[in-house]
C-alpha cells in the first residue's frame, strides 16, 4: 500500500493529535467526584462549557444569561429525566451538533439538518441514474452520461477508506471528463479519511486551512494556528475537474473536507451549504456519571475566516426539487458543469 511521499508533520495528524487524539465521534472522560444532586451538575456543566466551549463570540451567545434562564427551571426533589432536560436545554442553546449530553436513557443533540431543506434522495439515485450501480468497499459508484463522467457516493466518515478501494475506483474512471463526489447527508464521522480522500485529487502538497483551540478564561482566547496541509498520493490520483455535492446535511468531518476543497482548483462546491460543524468536540464526564462533548477548538480556511461552523458554502448553489422525485437537479447540474 502506497503513502505519500511528504512528511505532513505538522499536518492533519499532528493536529488531531495535539487538539483531540481522536476523530469527532470519541471523548476524552474526566473522573469527578459522585454526586447526584441537580444544582452540583448543572453548575459543573455550565461552568466547563463557560471555560473550554470556543463559539460563544461567532454566535453571539449570552452565556450568563443562558445560566440564569435554566438555573431557574432546577427544583428540589427533581428526577433524573427533569434534570437531563434541563441540562440538555442548555446545551442546545450552543446551537451545534457537537454538543452533547448523554445519560444512560437520553441523547440530546441540536439536530441542524432537520432545521433545513433535505436536498439527496437516495432512491432516485438508484432508481434512475445508477440502476447497476457497484459497491466498493464504502463507496457506491458507476458511470453517468455514456461513460463520461464518474458518480462516487460516500455517505458517512464513519466508512473506512482504503488506498486499494480508491485505487480500483479512480482507474475505473481515468478516462472520464469529470467526477461527481456525492457527499450530501454525509453527517461525518472519522476526520481522518478526509485527506486520504482528497489527495487524490491534488498533485501538490496544499495548505487548506488553521486550527485554532480555546486556550484561556476569555471567551476569545485561542492557541496559536495550526495548519490544515493536504499532501499528495504517491500513486493513482484523479486531476480532472471534480464536483462535491455538499448540503445542511453534510456536517462535521464533511465540513472540514469542503473547507479543505476550497483551496483545490479542479474542485468545485456545488448544491446547499453544509451544516456546519467545524468545531473539534471533547468531552467530559459531570458527577452524576453523565458524559458530555462540545466544541473546543475552531476550523478557519486559508483566508482564517471562521465561517465553517455556520457552513460551507457551494460555489454553485442547486436545489433538490421534491415535488419530481425522478431527477435530481443538483445531480443534473453537476453533470452540466462537467461536460460543458
Amino acid at each position: 500500500m502506497k503513502e505519500t511521499k511528504n512528511n505532513r508533520l505538522p499536518g492533519l495528524l499532528t493536529i488531531m493529535i495535539i487538539l483531540l487524539l481522536t476523530g469527532c465521534e470519541y471523548l476524552f472522560f474526566e473522573r469527578n467526584n459522585a454526586s447526584s444532586e441537580p444544582v452540583t451538575n448543572f453548575e459543573y456543566l455550565w461552568d466547563e462549557i463557560d471555560r473550554k466551549y470556543s463559539y460563544f463570540e461567532l454566535k453571539g451567545i449570552d452565556w450568563p444569561q443562558v445560566k440564569q434562564t435554566y438555573s431557574q427551571m432546577l427544583y428540589d426533589g427533581m428526577d433524573e429525566e427533569a434534570l437531563f432536560e434541563v441540562l440538555a436545554g442548555m446545551m442546545n442553546e450552543l446551537r451545534d451538533d457537537h454538543s452533547n449530553l448523554i445519560a444512560p436513557f437520553n441523547i440530546s443533540m441540536y439536530k441542524v439538518d432537520l432545521r433545513n431543506p433535505v436536498n439527496y434522495h437516495s432512491r432516485t439515485i438508484e432508481e434512475f441514474y445508477l440502476q447497476n450501480g457497484r459497491y466498493t468497499g464504502a463507496f457506491f459508484h458507476d458511470f453517468l452520461s455514456d461513460k463520461k463522467i464518474a458518480y462516487i457516493r460516500y455517505a458517512s466518515f464513519s466508512y473506512g477508506v482504503s488506498n486499494q478501494d480508491l485505487d480500483h475506483i479512480l482507474t475505473r474512471y481515468k478516462e472520464t471528463e469529470g467526477l461527481i463526489l456525492d457527499l450530501r447527508a454525509n453527517g461525518g464521522g472519522d476526520i481522518m479519511n478526509v485527506s486520504p480522500i482528497l489527495e487524490r485529487f491534488t498533485s501538490e502538497n496544499t495548505h487548506v486551512g488553521y486550527f485554532i483551540t480555546r486556550d484561556g478564561e476569555s471567551y476569545g482566547d485561542f492557541s496559536e494556528r495550526k495548519n490544515f496541509n493536504l499532501g499528495t498520493y504517491d500513486g493513482i490520483r484523479y486531476e480532472k475537474p471534480v464536483v462535491v455535492l455538499i448540503d445542511r446535511g453534510s456536517y462535521s468531518a464533511t465540513t472540514m473536507f469542503a473547507v479543505a476543497a476550497k483551496a483545490l482548483q479542479n474542485i468545485t462546491l456545488m448544491g446547499d451549504t453544509t451544516g456546519g460543524g467545524g468545531g473539534l468536540p471533547n468531552g467530559g464526564q459531570l458527577p452524576n456519571g453523565w458524559t458530555y462533548r462540545f466544541s473546543i477548538s475552531q476550523l478557519l480556511d486559508i483566508n482564517g475566516l471562521n465561517f465553517a461552523e455556520h457552513g460551507v458554502p457551494p460555489d454553485i448553489n442547486v436545489q433538490f426539487d421534491w415535488s419530481d422525485l425522478i431527477k435530481d437537479e443538483i445531480l443534473e447540474k453537476a453533470i452540466e458543469f462537467l461536460i460543458e
